[in-house]
């Protein structure tokens, strides 16, 4: 789905289809001020420990504050073999921006 963009816009995040996995991998405390609807938590810190909760057969768009830390997910992802992958460029603060009802922080 993805192909080679793996840096996807606040639009382009906001306009995927249901069938791409939402990753959000910053910290639970971050979730609690804010999240994009529809968005699995798990922490960067936790994701080798949990990444059977993500199916490999789907793709998956990661964010996280800024797009650091979801590109370290992405990173880690693709050694364990998910082959479609994206991340939000600008991360949550780029998306409130977008959308005023996910706070900024």
């Amino acid at each position: 789905m993805f192909e080679k963009n793996i840096n996807l816009s606040a639009g382009e995040f906001r306009d995927l289809p249901m069938s791409v996995q939402r990753l959000d991998v910053r910290e639970p405390w971050e979730y609690a001020l804010a999240h994009i609807p529809g968005a699995s938590l798990i922490p960067l810190g936790d994701l080798a420990e949990r990444v059977g909760e993500l199916d490999p057969a789907r793709p998956v768009a990661a964010y996280c504050h800024h797009g650091a830390r979801s590109l370290h997910a992405l990173r880690f992802l693709q050694s364990a073999g998910f082959p479609d992958l994206a991340h939000l460029s600008g991360g949550i603060d780029a998306y409130s921006r977008l959308d005023p009802s996910v706070p900024s922080y």
